[in-house]
């Protein structure tokens, strides 16, 4: 389960650019993440928020995440459905595919 779910922070992604030899290490959860574009992924956030939707698109280096029929969670209660909603990165805590 947890070779699943990866923790993506702006110091990792930071990272892959400025260290040439961490860099391939580093790459593998930007893999995983595009991989899981156009699929059902979950998104946890900072303060007990999270989203279950289906990842359209991200950018780099920041991690700012587009999810389609998004179903957000509060405190592990659905609240509320949204048709795209766009997820800022830094409160991801994290993704899994």
């Amino acid at each position: 389960m947890l070779s699943n779910i990866f923790l993506l922070s702006q110091t990792l992604i930071n990272m892959m650019f400025i260290s040439c030899a961490l860099g391939s290490l580093m790459e593998k959860p930007l893999k995983i993440l595009h991989a899981s574009l156009n699929k059902r992924v979950i998104v946890e956030l900072r303060g007990g928020r999270g989203y279950h939707g289906t990842l359209d698109g991200y950018d780099v280096p920041h991690m700012n995440l587009v999810l389609k029929k998004a179903e957000e969670i509060i405190n592990g209660e659905s609240v509320k459905k949204h048709d795209t909603i766009i997820v800022r990165g830094d409160n991801i805590i994290y993704i899994s595919p």
